[in-house]
């Protein structure tokens, strides 16, 4: 079975690109990296306010949504990394195709 252009492409080692080619894999993983980082952003977010729901004693009867909020940060932690690993994977190995 023949190859494409585009997949012959996306096997070849860093030194054999274009300089086009190069620069648009050095974006996807700077793009992956800004995820990650807005990943953790938002899960900060989501810890201060779940510490101030649950500091605030005029708050107290919404207390419970501090601790969902909580929850919900170290979910995205964990979201976040587990996507970032899982692109890089495929960036090392040059699947562009299933992503």
């Amino acid at each position: 079975m023949k190859k494409t252009n585009r997949e012959n492409m996306e096997n070849e080692p860093e030194n054999e690109l274009i300089v086009r080619d190069y620069l648009a894999r050095q974006r996807t993983t700077m793009a992956n990296d800004r995820t990650l980082l807005s990943y953790i952003r938002t899960s900060l977010y989501f810890l201060v306010s779940g510490t101030a729901l649950m500091e605030v004693e005029v708050l107290d009867h919404i207390s419970d949504l501090g601790y969902l909020s909580f929850a919900l940060s170290i979910f995205l932690v964990i979201l976040g990394f587990v996507n970032f690993f899982k692109v890089r994977k495929k960036l090392k190995k040059g699947y562009y195709q299933s992503m």
